[in-house]
């Protein structure tokens, strides 16, 4: 059986299109999305439209949920002070700016998808269990990914949030981060997802029109569009006050 797994689109459509391509030529029988769907992009109903009419199933991210949850800043500014920047561009700027694209109805839908999902062995969470803000990184230490994901109860752990992938074997544990499709964040532009074929993890590296996607954010209205724009370019994440 073979489980892809996406993450962290991102309003990115034609990173979206290119792994659909992907999987379906490597004839995934399973997607599942880790959340992170729309906000940040300048397609956010597009990207929305096309998982629900491809029926993968999977749970929300923390930049789904801040949508319909703004009293989430205030606790989030409280854990990391030095995030202040970031935290007013999603909710301040990219939330009014995805809802006003996304609508009320794709609002409602992704309200209702949860926080976690278990598929056989593996166990699908945005960030951590419980926190959809909060994960280690890809050199955290054995000790703290065993703290985090070993109460899952299942042999392989799968996360999104990070926009880094990797595969880590911890014993009787294997945990995985699937990347990012629509932003990545390792100075690899590609778009990365996670395919599980007969118990073998692998991430996957997907080429697509990064310059499309540029030219469809510096033509569109969303904000913070030409930051977002490098961020595509260099799959990497571009300070707030490094580009204008």
């Amino acid at each position: 059986m073979r489980v892809a797994v996406v993450s962290d689109i991102h309003g990115n459509l034609p990173a979206l299109e290119a792994v659909i391509a992907d999987i379906e030529a490597r004839r995934a029988d399973v997607v599942l999305h880790a959340g992170d769907l729309a906000l940040a992009g300048c397609q956010p109903a597009e990207v929305i439209d096309r998982i629900r009419e491809l029926g993968w199933q999977g749970i929300v991210g923390n930049t789904d949920d801040l949508l319909w949850r703004p009293e989430e800043r205030r606790v989030q500014l409280e854990r990391a002070p030095k995030l202040r920047d970031l935290l007013r561009m999603l909710f301040d700027v990219y939330a009014p700016a995805t809802l006003d694209l996304i609508g009320r109805e794709r609002t409602e839908w992704l309200r209702t998808l949860p926080r976690e999902r278990r598929e056989d062995e593996v166990t699908l969470v945005h960030a951590s269990p419980g926190d959809l803000w909060r994960a280690p990184g890809p050199d955290a230490e054995d000790s703290e990914l065993l703290a985090t994901y070993g109460g899952c109860g299942t042999t392989m752990v799968v996360y999104g949030h990070i926009h880094i992938p990797y595969v880590r074997s911890l014993g009787r544990l294997v945990v995985a981060n699937s990347g990012s499709v629509g932003s990545p964040f390792d100075g690899d532009p590609r778009a990365s997802y996670l395919l599980l074929d007969h118990g073998e993890l692998q991430i996957v590296r997907v080429e697509y029109d990064v310059e499309r996607e540029v030219s469809l954010l510096l033509s569109s209205t969303y904000p913070d569009a030409r930051r977002l724009a490098e961020t595509r370019r260099q799959g990497r994440f571009v300070s707030i006050n490094g580009c204008g």
